[in-house]
């Protein structure tokens, strides 16, 4: 893998990891595009640069990540201690478990089965469409009958993290999947946006751990380690612009958008496979 690569493939992870249109995909069509074959280099690669994204998240949120270790801190008495923190960080946990369960258990089995193309195409367009229906009912509700991030209960946060299950299907986007589920659930928008990316800080390290365990020699033996810095550098910096983009642009217009984008992409994708242009 050239340096060019890395560098394009971690910006494609940084502009994509937060918003609803799943980065993993993007990630797996860039690299298509560029005559990198999937193997377990590949799909360990598409997986590690996260770090960058992580990192991005940890500093743009770290009032909220301060909060949420002062609160734990405080319940084995180092410190004060801060309840708000504590209930949060307790909500993100509980929000965790289910897709690191499930993740686990299937993890094998959507690699081999799912990182296609084809699969891919589906899980945009059908995620497109469930934006705009949920874009829909969110109009419906009455105005002021939403919920803050300090409002969340584990039942809300287990409701939210059974739902970011789906998002293991490439193409699904973790992101869509936890913002939409925090709407469904009762949240405000930037409530289930300030959740979705502080409970994706846990899920993407968790994530990233577990694949550079398992396929991490691998993908260092191949592509060696200036990919991997190139790649989340990268990452880091799109993925800061990408979240203070996204927060201010939901606030004002909503996520129709995204939904649209995801529909006219999974028909170009799907023309463009048909066609012999790209390879499923």
């Amino acid at each position: 893998m050239d340096a060019w690569q890395a560098a394009l493939l971690g910006l494609i992870e940084g502009l994509t990891e937060y918003l609803p249109v799943s980065s993993t995909a993007h990630l797996i069509l860039g690299q298509r595009a560029m005559g990198i074959p999937e193997s377990a280099a590949s799909n360990a690669y598409a997986i590690c640069i996260q770090a960058g994204a992580i990192l991005a998240v940890l500093g743009l949120y770290r009032r909220n990540v301060r909060q949420i270790f002062s609160g734990w801190l405080g319940k084995v008495g180092v410190g004060g201690g801060d309840q708000a923190g504590f209930s949060l960080g307790l909500c993100i946990l509980i929000a965790f478990l289910p897709a690191a369960f499930f993740g686990f258990l299937f993890d094998d089995w959507i690699e081999h089965k799912l990182f296609g193309l084809w699969p891919i195409v589906g899980a945009w367009f059908v995620g497109g469409v469930a934006i705009l229906v949920v874009g829909w009912r969110r109009k419906q509700r009455a105005a002021g009958s939403a919920k803050k991030i300090s409002d969340m209960t584990w039942q809300m946060a287990l409701a939210i993290g059974l739902i970011q299950c789906l998002a293991m299907w490439p193409g699904t986007s973790r992101s869509l999947v936890t913002i939409v589920g925090g709407v469904l659930v009762g949240l405000e928008l930037a409530a289930a946006l300030e959740f979705s990316f502080l409970l994706g800080v846990l899920t993407l390290c968790a994530a990233t751990v577990y694949k550079a365990k398992d396929a991490g020699p691998i993908m260092i033996e191949e592509y060696g380690w200036m990919p991997m810095i190139v790649g989340s550098l990268a990452a880091w910096l799109s993925a800061v612009a990408a979240v203070k983009w996204m927060v201010a642009y939901l606030q004002k217009h909503g996520m129709a958008i995204f939904g649209y984008y995801r529909i006219v992409l999974a028909l170009g994708v799907a023309a463009a496979i048909l066609g012999g242009v790209l390879t499923p």
